[in-house]
């Protein structure tokens, strides 16, 4: 993860941890370290414990509305998403899930919020998988599937 990026998070992060009172679901909201520089042999160990390249910064286990759970991918700049991430946030939708890529705090919070207010079957009001850059929604391309 980039300085910005991590920066970014760590707002949203620390918003949610200040918002448990209000949503106390968010008490569940947590990062997946995955990416990051790491030696070597911590890597290796990661792998073996079961880190996986592609899976999103946060994620929300608390079903909301038609959703079963919340991830979120945080970027930076231009930085761009993978396509083990694309390939994630297309299946995780698919699973039911609301997926979503931020690049910035305020962005993610807005998703993170909206996701905290629905119930019974709502649904979230922009199209799931999306990319929001500069207050824009921009949907992503779909992976290109492999055969197994």
């Amino acid at each position: 993860m980039h300085h910005k990026e991590d920066a970014e998070q760590i707002v949203v992060a620390q918003w949610a941890a200040c918002r448990t009172g209000r949503y106390p679901e968010l008490k569940w909201l947590f990062h997946v370290p995955n990416g990051g520089s790491r030696n070597q042999i911590e890597a290796v160990k990661l792998k073996e414990m079961g880190v996986k390249a592609g899976v999103s910064d946060l994620c929300l286990p608390y079903p909301k509305g038609k959703y079963c759970g919340l991830f979120v991918e945080m970027k930076a700049r231009r930085n761009k998403l993978t396509e083990k991430q694309t390939e994630f946030l297309s299946d995780m939708a698919e699973a039911g899930h609301f997926v979503a890529t931020c690049y910035s705090a305020e962005d993610a919070i807005q998703v993170i919020e909206e996701y905290c207010n629905l119930s019974g079957t709502m649904k979230m009001k922009f199209q799931n998988n999306s990319i929001i850059k500069d207050e824009q929604i921009i949907k992503p391309k779909e992976p290109v599937r492999r055969q197994a």
